[in-house]
């Protein structure tokens, strides 16, 4: 009979959080092999850091074994789960095998399926009662706790971010109609625009870096037209393909719509200084009148953060649709991008290495979905780079499987193209 945790997502995300970044492998489960000292000890011996959950009517209470089931003492801590309360007492060295003898203050009977436990320790995990107390459990589980990124999968990670990076390096456009590709970033103020043109940056040059501004200002840092090349420490030159950062949107005021217009149909020169009240027109000195397929956008990226996108203004929430259907008319393809998902509540570093199947992210994905009417598909995530100082490989991953799908989507805009257009 195969073995699956009575853990929900929330309560092991729970643990992981306080134990650090760990996968829990279930190695002892009573209710399939046996409410038996003697079988949890034969699995679990010499299995190295192993917690051991106790499942009552009302709460999980547990018991972390540092270097696991030893003839030695190891360092141990209780803990108790209630719903996703967690409350726990580092209690200092005990010998495994005394948590299952009489004269513990922590007693495991399995074959009475009772767990006796002291006042001491019932008040530090807020288990009432208070006083020494004999619960029944109608599970047991042991796990062993190994690092969620050991050195072989870190070796896997180090080696997939490696072939991203020569991937994207040997990008072209489509049919070499243009030299760089130009990718358009639209989204409300402070959705981390900015911050994921830093972050590609970084990634290609191995060290982070902050060429474009980035702020918390409440009408954004970003009040200039600006297309940022890419520069790559292992190719000479720019990368073919630009991103254009713009002003950002809100509902009142922000990016003007007829700029958007601008923008897509390459009239707006680099650095050009954004005016909410006074779009751009063939007045500006440095209009560009005649553009050639070059200048014009290939593909339009919606930023969003992932904790505020819920939140927009219903206002906001209509501009950008209008936008979208804007983008339709002119058949330009578009994007939606995530970004902050590692600030999700209970998200841990192993949840970015598989981070559509997480399950806060997937309700984003479905809000964004229902909001705006994106595909699943055409919805990203990231991780942006803030305030680090280091590289980090996974973060790494997210950022260029993203730009990976953005490229190619204006490919496919640009394989769409109509000849006599170009």
């Amino acid at each position: 009979m195969a073995m699956r945790t009575r853990l929900t997502w929330l309560q092991e995300k729970c643990l992981q959080r306080y134990f650090g970044e760990k996968r829990f492998c279930l190695l002892y489960k009573a209710s399939v092999q046996k409410f038996s000292e003697q079988d949890l000890f034969s699995n679990c011996q010499d299995q190295g850091p192993t917690m051991i959950l106790l499942y009552s009517k009302n709460c999980v209470i547990g018991v972390y074994l540092q270097y696991g089931f030893r003839k030695t003492y190891v360092s141990t801590t209780f803990f108790a789960l209630q719903n996703t309360e967690f409350s726990q007492y580092a209690r200092g060295r005990y010998l495994p095998a005394s948590l299952f003898c009489d004269g513990s203050d922590f007693l495991i009977l399995l074959s009475e399926r009772t767990v006796t436990i002291s006042s001491e320790i019932c008040q530090k995990l807020r288990l009432l009662p208070p006083q020494q107390s004999t619960m029944s459990i109608q599970e047991c589980e042991a796990f062993r706790c190994e690092e969620l990124l050991d050195e072989r999968k870190t070796s896997g990670i180090v080696l997939l971010r490696s072939n991203l990076l020569e991937d994207l390096s040997t990008y072209k456009p489509y049919g070499d109609l243009v030299h760089q590709t130009r990718i358009l970033l639209l989204g409300p103020i402070g959705a981390g625009k900015s911050s994921f043109v830093n972050s590609v940056r970084s990634v290609f040059r191995g060290r982070t870096m902050h060429q474009a501004l980035v702020g918390c200002e409440i009408n954004g840092t970003s009040d200039k037209y600006r297309t940022y090349s890419i520069m790559s420490k292992n190719v000479s030159g720019s990368l073919p393909f630009l991103l254009c950062d713009s002003l950002g949107l809100s509902q009142g005021a922000g990016l003007h719509i007829d700029d958007i217009r601008c923008i897509l149909n390459g009239h707006t020169p680099d650095r050009y200084q954004f005016d909410p009240m006074k779009p751009i027109t063939s007045n500006h000195p440095n209009y560009i009148h005649d553009p050639s397929l070059k200048d014009k956008i290939h593909c339009v990226v919606f930023v969003f953060d992932v904790n505020s996108v819920e939140q927009l203004s219903h206002g906001l929430v209509a501009k950008i649709k209008e936008i979208r259907k804007e983008l339709m008319k002119c058949g330009i393809l578009h994007l939606a991008l995530l970004t902050h998902v590692d600030s999700l509540e209970l998200i841990t570093k192993g949840d970015l290495i598989d981070i559509y199947n997480c399950n806060p992210v997937k309700l984003k994905l479905e809000a964004v979905q229902r909001a705006f009417g994106f595909e699943f598909s055409d919805i990203l995530v990231v991780s942006n780079y803030i305030s680090e100082w280091e590289l980090d490989p996974v973060k790494d991953i997210l950022i260029l499987r993203a730009l990976k799908e953005i490229l190619y989507t204006a490919n496919e805009f640009l394989e769409d193209f109509p000849l006599n257009k170009k």
